[in-house]
Parts: structure tokens; sequence; C-alpha cells
């Protein structure tokens, strides 16, 4: 596949809303994983979690990267197509890894334990736009767009 093929985008508002969206939802999930935040673990313990399920710690820096720098891209637009496959390979781990035995709904109530996947549902759904729509406007990759192939 070729560069332009990769990062060429037209002036759109799908890609604009999907990705904003979905980095904004990511980014406090990679901030919880990296740096503590918002009542996260922080690195090393993600990077424990991560080896206590047999996920090896060199994929559980790959989520984590994706998840915060991975979020930042997408919200700035820069190369939103793979940033988008990135959260939706990472969402289909954590459906698959995790998620998938506690059912459809997430934990609302606190009763239960673990969450469902109707989260990671949406988020791959936004993913997907990126994916086909690509970054859409106000983005890095509209901006290359037109300074290199439009």
């Amino acid at each position: 596949m070729r560069m332009a093929q990769f990062i060429f985008t037209e002036r759109h508002s799908a890609g604009l809303i999907a990705r904003a969206f979905l980095g904004l939802v990511m980014l406090p999930h990679g901030l919880q994983k990296t740096l503590g935040s918002f009542d996260g673990p922080g690195f090393f313990q993600a990077l424990e979690s991560f080896d206590s399920r047999g996920i090896p710690y060199f994929i559980g820096i790959l989520v984590i990267a994706g998840e915060s720098l991975g979020a930042i891209a997408l919200i700035l637009g820069a190369f939103g197509r793979f940033m988008a496959a990135s959260i939706i390979v990472i969402m289909m781990g954590a459906i698959l890894t995790t998620n998938l035995t506690h059912g459809f709904f997430m934990n609302w109530s606190g009763m239960r334990e673990g969450e469902g996947i109707e989260f990671h549902l949406l988020a791959i759904g936004l993913g997907l736009v990126v994916l086909i729509a690509g970054s859409g406007s106000f983005s890095i990759d509209r901006w290359l767009t037109r300074r290199y192939w439009g």
C-alpha cells in the first residue's frame, strides 16, 4: 500500500467526529496505564496486570502506547487509519482476553465482577469509521493530503 492511500482523507465531518470521540474516550484509559491518572494502576502495575493474564510485556507496552500515544494521534488526526486499526485490535484483544466472559453490559451497578463488551463494541465501531473514511477535516492527515497529493 502506498503512503498516499494510507493517509489520504477527504474533507468531511465523519472522520473528524469519530476520531475525536474515540481519541477522547481512549486517552483517559491510556493515562490510567501510563501515569496512574484517574485512579489507574500506572505503567509498571499495568504491565504486571497484563503479565498475570498471560499477556507478554511487549504486547502490554504496545497496548499502553496505543491507548495513550495512539489516542493523542487520533485526536490530532495523525495516521488516523493506523491508529484506528490499533485501537480496534486492542479492543478485540480486551474482549477476547478479559471481557467476553462478563456478558454484554457494562457493570453500571458495581454488583458484578468485571465489565461487559458494550464499550468495546462502540470503540470498534468508531474505529471502523476512521479506518474506512480516514481522519477527515481538521486533521494532520488532511493537511498532508492537500500538501502532497491534492
